[in-house]
This record gives structure tokens, sequence and C-alpha cells, in this order.
């Protein structure tokens, strides 16, 4: 009891000192914050209201200068166009809207439509082959795309058009035997519209082919193997995986393509079929206004090329899907952003 006693009176200064420490601790030392006041890490600096600053654009002297010297271009070519005599402005409106300018328009839009989806239903069926393990399917392919794509269209155009100087008939049977199930004579099957059509369509399929082939090769190989070990079939591994992510890299190639022969089909003036160049040609020489014709027609083609990069710009979105997070703006999207984000800041209430 009494060694007891001599401890504690022992300790008790330093007792007294321990519970005495938390109380100091617990008062705040000079220059520290309140216990009201928030504690913010080391190195971190308070939050700035920049409620009351004022917005300043950045200033790009360069892009100005740009953009005055083109605006100065395009309102120097405008004048040109607006007050030079020599375009005869009203010479092309009369014509513009001339029922044989239009039915010329209307065999050029035939040749397009109908070359463009021979050509590349040809040349899809040139590319499997070019693809396929088939020395002779291969052989047959390459062919075919180096001797059409190494000659001119005017040499094939004519070459066509003249084909009954070479075979006098057509006719379709068994080969080696004397049976026919259909025959005619060559010139009355190539006709105008014929040889234009053979000429154009064969043309084309020898770039298609080259074009869908590359697509068909820009897909990784990867994907193929993976879905051929889940057992998909050839087919669906095709249509489903291979030409969707091949469209990609077809499309802008594809649609040049078809935008080349729509200009492409004045070529055909020379075997003297009736589209838009050739009337356009016809007139001018009847009329001797040459300049005003010539821009009627290129006025035509703009008009046609410009509807079909249209087409073009929603089909590329439309397959963009998958390769990009975000697809791009319509033109419509662009103009309304553009709207929004330069409208004028509401500076009302600011000091």
């Amino acid at each position: 009891m009494s060694s007891a006693a001599t401890r504690t009176s022992q300790s008790t200064p330093e007792a007294q000192s321990t519970r005495d420490a938390p109380a100091a601790a617990d008062a705040p030392a000079a220059g520290t914050p309140s216990p009201a006041e928030p504690v913010r890490p080391a190195g971190l600096r308070a939050a700035v209201d920049y409620a009351d600053y004022r917005l300043v654009p950045a200033r790009r002297p360069w892009r100005w200068v740009g953009t005055v010297l083109v605006a100065l271009g395009v309102a120097a070519v405008a004048w040109s166009l607006a007050t030079n005599p020599r375009w005869e402005w009203g010479v092309v409106a009369q014509w513009f809207t001339a029922k044989s300018v239009v039915n010329g328009l209307v065999e050029t839009l035939k040749l397009t439509a109908i070359s463009g989806v021979l050509g590349f239903i040809l040349g899809f069926i040139l590319a499997l082959m070019r693809l396929s393990a088939s020395p002779l399917l291969v052989s047959v392919s390459w062919t075919f795309s180096w001797i059409f794509r190494s000659t001119p269209l005017l040499v094939q155009m004519l070459l066509w058009y003249n084909l009954g100087y070479l075979y006098e008939k057509i006719s379709l049977g068994i080969p080696f035997t004397d049976i026919r199930f259909f025959e005619a004579q060559t010139t009355t099957l190539i006709s105008q519209f014929a040889a234009a059509v053979l000429g154009l369509t064969l043309n084309q399929a020898a770039y298609s082919a080259e074009i869908i082939r590359g697509g068909i090769l820009s897909v990784d190989q990867g994907q193929l193997e993976a879905a051929a070990a889940l057992g998909i079939p050839a087919w669906r591994r095709s249509t489903r995986i291979v030409l969707p992510q091949a469209m990609r890299a077809i499309l802008p190639t594809a649609f040049n393509e078809i935008i080349g022969l729509v200009k492409g089909t004045s070529i055909v003036y020379v075997l003297a079929y009736s589209e838009l160049f050739y009337t356009v040609q016809v007139i001018y020489n009847r009329t001797q206004q040459v300049l005003p014709l010539l821009l009627v027609a290129t006025l035509w083609y703009v008009v046609i090329t410009s509807v079909l990069s249209v087409f073009q710009y929603y089909i590329e979105r439309h397959y963009s899907k998958g390769a990009v997070r975000t697809l791009p703006l319509t033109p419509l999207q662009k103009a309304r952003k553009f709207l929004a984000t330069h409208a004028p800041v509401n500076t009302a209430g600011r000091k």
C-alpha cells in the first residue's frame, strides 16, 4: 500500500503534464485558421470569381488578312461575271431549260445510271475473281483491268461502234457447234446508245474492280479469322463484317468515279448521240452563241455533281458509324452550331 502510494505520488507531476497536453493542443495556435474556416491542402489557392472580368476575343491578324484578300478576289470575279456583257446571261437563261437541252440532260443521266450500276456490279465480280484462289480467275480479272485501263475511253467507244466491221453477226449458242439460239446483225445490235453503254460500263468496271478490291483488303484479316473461329458462315462474314467496313474505304473513291462518269458521258458526242454536250454543240453550231451554250452545259454538270456530293456526304456519314465516336455534323447542324457560338454575349449587369 505504501509502495503504491509512493509510485502515485512520484508520477503525479508527469501525469499532470500529460493530462494538460491535449488541452494545450486543442487551443488554436497563433496564425492558424479557426475551426470554422475550411482547411485547404498546402499549395492550393482560393477559387477566383471571374464574373466581373471582361471577355476579350483572341486576336488573329493574319486570318483577317487572308480573309480580306480572298474576299477581294471573289468580289472581283463576281463583278466580272455581272458586268461583262459577253457572258450573255440572257442567252444562258433562255437555253438553260430549253426542251432540247433538258432532253440531252435526261440522256446524260440515263447513261450515267446504267453505266454506273452495271460497271460497279461487274467491278465487284472482277474484284472477287482477283481475290480468289483460282489462278485462272485471277489472271482473267487482272488482264481485263490491264486492257481497259490502258486504252483511252474514246478509242473504246469507237471500237465498239465499229464492231460490225470485225463481226458481221452476233450469235448466241453452244461453242464449237452449229447450234444457235440467237443471231442478229452487229450493226443492228450495236447502236449509238449500245456502244456508249458498252464503252462506259467496261471502262468503269476496270476501275471499280480495283477500288472494291482495295476496300476489301483494307479490312483487318484478324476480324475474318475471329469470325471464322466463331463459326460464322463465309457469306455472312462477307456481307456483315467485311463489306460494311470496306465501304468506308470504297465510298470516297467510288463517288469520285461516278462524278467522273457524269462528265465522261460528254465523250459520247463522237458517236453523235444526243446527250447534253452533243445537244449543246448542235445548238451553238446553228446559233453561233458558243460561250453561252457552253456555260449552259457547265452549269448543268455543276448541278449534277453538287447533288451527288450531297448524297456522298450522307452515305459516308452513315457508314462512319462504329469508326468514330461522334458522327460528323450535317450542314444544318454546323450552321446551328456556328450561330450558337457566334451569338453576341449579353454583358448586361456586368461592371
